[in-house]
C-alpha cells in the first residue's frame, strides 16, 4: 500500500465527534489571519501531489466541502509533509504551514525546540478527546504536560503469517505463536515442509534490519535508547538485546528455519510471502493488502497475530501547529483536523465509498480510540468489511497486553548501526553477540550525543 492510500485508510479509523466553535476574531488581520469579514485563512499541508490525480482530486473536493460547511474558514492547501531537512528553514523564513503533518517520531524534538504551538487552551471544548488512547495522546504531550498536536493515525508491528502453511505443518492457524519460543517451534515445523519453504524471515539492510531489531528488543522488555540525566544513551547492550540476537541466531543456524538467503529487505520478504514460501514475518497490518494486491493472492490466506513479548514498535501520524499561529488560526486548524480526520459523522459515508473502490476495510488498525468511541467505529468497519476480520482476531485479542513504543531519537542513524548487527548474526554462524552489541553501543552513543 502506498503512503497516500495508507493515510486515507488511516483517516477512516476514527469514531468520535469533535466540534469547536470558532471564537470571535480579535487582533489585527496581519497577525490573526482574520479578514475584515471575519474569515480565517489557514495553510495546511498533506495535499497529494499532481502525480496522484485521483487522491489530489479527492482532497480538493473535501476542501470545498469543508469550506461550504465552515463559511468562516478558508483552506490554503499545500503539497508535502514533514521534512526535517527543510523544517527549521521554513519556520525561520515564515514559510511553515499553520497546520503541519508529522510522524510520531517528530513531536518530541519539535516540542523541546519550541517549534510547535501549545494547543491545550483550545481543547477544552473537544467532547471525545478523553476517548483517544492515552499512549497516542502522550506522543504530542510535552514535559510540561501541555498538548501540542493531535494523532490522526497509528500502526504497530505484529506477526503476519501464512494460514495455509500453518495447516500443512500441523499448526492451528487460529492459535498463532504468542511467545518467541512458540515462533521458533512453528518456524522449524514450517521449514520442515521442504521445497524451499522458510519458517521465519527478517530484514537486515537499508535500515530495515535496525528497525526490526528495535522491535525485537522492545518485545524482550528492553530499550534501544534511554534518556538519563538529560542525555540520551544507547540501551540495547542489555539482556534484552542479547536474547533478541540469540533467538535470531538460533532460528538461523541451529534450526535452519530462516533459509540460507539473507541480507533481505521488505520487498524480498513480501515476495517470499506472496509466493507461498514463507511462514511468518514481522509486519504491520498494511502489509496484508500489499501482498494480496502485488502477488494476486487471497485475503483468506493470511493471518495476523500480536508480536510476542511485552511490547512492539509502533508509529503513526498527526498534525501540529506553527508556534507563530494566532489563536484564531489554531481554532480553525483544529476544526479542519477534526472534520477531515476525526469525524464520525462522515465515517460511514467514507467507509462505504472506499469499500466500493476496493480499499481494504476491516483491518485491525488504525485504532485511535478506546471504549464506546472505538466500538462505534468497529461496528461501521465490520458492516462494510471486505477482508476476513476473523483472521486478525489473534492480533486484536492480545494487543492490549502488548505496549506500543515509538522509534528512538535519530532512529534512521541508529538503524544503520543496528543493520550491521543483524547482518552479522544472520550471515556468520560464529558471530560474537556480546562484541557486536558493545561495538554498536559505542557508535550509537556518538549518534545520540547530538540529540538535543
Amino acid at each position: 500500500m502506498d503512503g497516500t492510500t495508507r493515510r486515507r485508510v488511516l483517516g477512516l479509523a476514527v469514531a468520535t465527534s469533535l466540534s469547536l466553535g470558532l471564537a470571535a476574531c480579535g487582533g489585527p488581520p496581519e497577525t490573526s489571519g482574520v479578514s475584515e469579514d471575519g474569515v480565517v485563512t489557514i495553510s495546511v499541508n498533506g495535499m497529494p501531489a499532481k502525480t496522484q490525480p485521483v487522491d489530489r482530486k479527492d482532497f480538493e473536493e473535501l476542501v470545498k466541502e469543508f469550506e461550504a460547511s465552515h463559511p468562516k474558514i478558508r483552506i490554503d492547501a499545500r503539497e508535502g509533509q514533514m521534512d526535517p531537512k527543510t523544517f527549521a528553514a521554513k519556520l525561520a523564513g515564515g514559510q511553515l504551514e499553520d497546520v503541519y503533518y508529522v510522524y510520531f517520531t517528530d513531536p518530541a524534538g519539535l516540542i523541546q525546540r519550541r517549534q510547535a504551538a501549545d494547543i491545550t487552551p483550545y481543547l477544552k471544548d473537544v467532547p471525545y478527546l478523553q476517548d483517544v488512547r492515552p499512549e497516542l495522546q502522550d506522543v504530542f504531550k510535552g514535559a510540561d504536560g501541555k498538548i501540542y498536536g493531535l494523532p490522526t493515525g497509528n500502526y504497530s508491528l505484529g506477526l503476519l503469517y501464512n494460514r495455509d502453511l500453518f495447516k500443512k505443518a500441523g499448526l492451528d492457524p487460529d492459535r498463532p505463536p504468542a511467545t518467541w519460543g512458540e515462533v521458533r517451534t512453528a518456524a522449524k515445523k514450517i521449514s520442515g515442509l521442504g521445497d524451499g519453504t522458510v519458517g521465519y524471515a527478517d530484514y537486515s539492510k537499508n535500515n530495515q534490519g535496525g528497525w526490526h531489531l528495535t522491535s525485537w528488543i522492545y518485545s524482550m522488555g528492553g530499550e534501544v535508547a534511554a534518556r538519563k540525566d538529560g542525555r540520551w544513551k544507547a540501551a540495547f547492550n542489555s539482556d534484552a538485546g542479547r536474547r533478541a540476537l540469540q533467538a535470531l541466531h538460533d532460528m538461523r543456524w541451529t534450526d535452519n528455519s530462516m533459509g540460507t538467503r539473507q541480507l533481505l529487505e521488505i520487498g524480498d520478504v513480501q515476495k517470499m510471502m506472496g509466493a507461498g514460501k514463507l511462514g511468518m514475518y514481522m509486519a504491520g497490518p498494511d502489509n496484508i493488502p500489499t501482498v494480496v494486491k502485488q502477488f494476486e493472492r487471497e485475503y483468506d490466506e493470511y493471518g495476523l497475530a500480536a508480536l510476542p513479548g511485552t511490547a512492539t514498535l509502533g508509529g503513526g501520524d498527526g498534525f501540529m501547529f506553527n508556534p507563530k499561529a494566532s489563536p484564531e488560526k489554531i481554532k480553525a486548524g483544529l476544526q479542519w483536523i477534526q472534520w477531515k480526520y476525526l469525524n464520525p459523522d462522515r465515517e460511514e459515508e467514507n467507509v462505504k465509498k472506499f469499500s466500493e473502490l476496493g480499499v481494504p476495510i476491516g483491518l485491525p488498525q488504525p485504532n485511535l480510540f478506546a471504549g464506546e468511541a472505538q466500538a462505534k467505529n468497529d461496528a461501521i468497519h465490520a458492516k462494510y468489511a471486505n477482508v476476513p476480520q476473523r483472521n486478525y482476531q489473534p492480533f486484536v485479542d492480545r494487543s492490549p497486553d502488548v505496549a506500543v513504543k515509538v522509534e528512538p531519537p535519530n532512529a534512521q542513524q541508529l538503524y544503520t548501526v543496528l543493520d550491521g548487527v543483524m547482518q552479522s548474526v544472520l550471515t556468520k554462524k560464529d558471530a560474537d553477540l556480546d562484541r557486536l552489541l558493545a561495538d554498536a553501543e559505542k557508535k550509537a552513543d556518538a549518534i545520540l550525543a547530538t540529540v538535543r
